[in-house]
């Protein structure tokens, strides 16, 4: 099913923080009719369009027999407009979650000519664009079920984001500008070596090497029973730094900026009011929270629903020690199936 994908151009693009990408283009792909109902699947930090493509299937609740599936590309992905593929453009400009989710709306709007859509729905920073889709544009969707994510970053997850950031960026010698900021000193923007982008690279995955997973699951070392690594260093290696260097560390660290800075109160009516912004989603919400996630803990996400208006929200945590990972990429089979069973619920229940 994975492969190619379209792009949609948006011509000069204005971002809310000031600053512009001119000639931006969104990536997508879709699955089905376009006359079933729509459900928009917008991508995770670093994820590519087909790292989406293992919640989608016959077998699975967001089946394309039934469904007009949209999976978007996040600015910074490297297939929509990124620092990787537009080197025109430096330093590259803050992009928020409200710039792509005002993309993604004028994507299946103008060009895929949906109206109105079944379900907004997606993991980790895909969680966050679905709860700014859902505050953004409270009556374009019936159902959200953020997975494994947040409506506002949490301070300890900027935290731990500065980690990353600084360990990216310490491979060309350059620090962070500071929390919800990018490289310190832009403008004098630097490409990198092909040993500072390596470096840089190793570093970022091995930082977030301790995030991904759980301290359970490092306990079990089920990175060797399931994955089939032969110990820490097999893991580290040809898992985590694997992954890093698969990317662009400018892409990395413009993404880092849009998942930092999330938070869906930061517009217009809420003005910062999370409460409000909150109280504004008008969807059926199934928040889905993994027990073990040190990004986004169960706790956090309790709190988005008790602001929420009473009736519309539900929490309910993944029973896993895969962490973050229990929401995705698809590596963790029983979580995949306890996922797809609560999204086949909660659609047939609404």
């Amino acid at each position: 099913m994975s492969g190619d994908y379209e792009t949609y151009d948006l011509g000069d693009f204005k971002l809310k923080n000031g600053g512009a990408i001119p000639n931006a283009k969104i990536a997508y792909k879709t699955f089905g009719q376009p006359s079933n109902p729509a459900v928009i699947y917008p991508s995770w930090y670093s994820g590519l369009i087909s790292d989406n493509e293992w919640l989608i299937g016959k077998d699975k609740t967001l089946n394309p027999e039934k469904y007009f599936i949209i999976i978007t590309a996040l600015f910074g992905n490297s297939q929509s407009s990124s620092p990787s593929n537009r080197p025109d453009i430096r330093p590259w400009p803050e992009v928020l979650f409200y710039d792509n989710v005002r993309a993604q709306y004028e994507l299946v709007t103008k060009k895929l000519g949906v109206k109105h859509a079944r379900a907004v729905l997606g993991w980790s920073m895909g969680a966050g664009q679905t709860f700014q889709w859902a505050t953004q544009y409270p009556d374009f969707m019936d159902l959200i079920v953020p997975f494994c994510g947040a409506a506002k970053t949490a301070l300890h997850n900027q935290s731990m984001l500065e980690g990353v950031k600084s360990a990216v960026l310490a491979g060309k010698g350059a620090v962070s500008g500071g929390v919800c900021k990018g490289e310190a000193k832009p403008e004098a923007y630097r490409a990198w070596s092909e040993e500072e982008r390596s470096t840089g690279l190793k570093a970022l995955g091995r930082v977030y090497s301790g995030w991904g997973f759980s301290q359970a699951f490092y306990r079990e070392r089920l990175y060797e029973s399931v994955l089939g690594f032969k110990d820490i260093e097999d893991f580290m290696v040809n898992f985590w730094e694997a992954w890093a260097l698969s990317k662009d560390p400018d892409n990395m660290v413009a993404m880092l900026y849009t998942w930092q800075a999330g938070d869906c109160s930061a517009q217009e009516p809420y003005n910062g009011d999370f409460d409000s912004a909150m109280k504004g989603i008008k969807a059926k919400a199934l928040v889905l929270p993994a027990q073990t996630d040190l990004y986004f803990p169960p706790e956090d996400s309790e709190i988005e629903v008790a602001h929420m208006k009473p009736g519309i929200g539900k929490c309910l945590a993944f029973p896993s020690i895969w962490g973050h990972w229990a929401g995705g990429p698809g590596d963790s089979k029983e979580d995949v199936k306890w996922l797809d069973e609560q999204l086949r619920d909660f659609f047939a229940d609404n």
